[in-house]
């Protein structure tokens, strides 16, 4: 049987490699992002992107180096011509706002090449139950099924 498909988006890696924050909410995230990884991980397959590359090796060269240590093992989806153009119609559509273009290429590339879920605590612009109508939309009418956009929260349960 195949494992589930997750698209590990940028706030993960960073939420596994950053130092604990003073905020309690931030700081249960990060705890809670730490346990999927090594409790839950194993049990899908996982992609990333160059996308979430690129932005993994900015900032702090220590913290850079940590982000892309963790993602060396996730395999790299291969974005393809159709991701750019459909990045640029969900933010045409309205799905998502004009400034996010890197969070519509995230989403663009679960579409484009079928992975099931997009795993995130981007809930400004990717789990925002106010924008999933809208993405959805924006998917079916492209002819891609929407991935299904989550935390690791959501996640922690028993796989269907």
């Amino acid at each position: 049987m195949d494992k589930p498909t997750v698209y590990i988006e940028t706030t993960i890696v960073s939420y596994l490699t950053a130092w604990l924050s003073k905020d309690s909410l931030r700081q249960a995230q990060q705890d809670l992002t730490k346990e999927w990884w090594k409790e839950r991980a194993p049990g899908y397959q996982l992609f990333t992107s160059q996308f979430v590359i690129d932005e993994s090796a900015a900032g702090d060269a220590t913290a850079s180096q940590q982000r892309l240590e963790v993602l060396s093992d996730v395999q790299l989806v291969e974005i393809g011509d159709e991701v750019p153009p459909f990045a640029d119609r969900l933010l045409a559509d309205g799905a998502l706002p004009r400034k996010a273009r890197v969070d519509a290429l995230h989403v663009a590339v679960t579409a484009v090449t079928g992975i099931e879920y997009l795993l995130t605590w981007n809930c400004k612009h990717l789990a925002n139950a106010h924008l999933w109508r809208k993405i959805e939309a924006t998917c079916r009418a492209a002819g891609f099924q929407p991935p299904t956009i989550c935390t690791p929260y959501e996640l922690m349960g028993e796989r269907p």
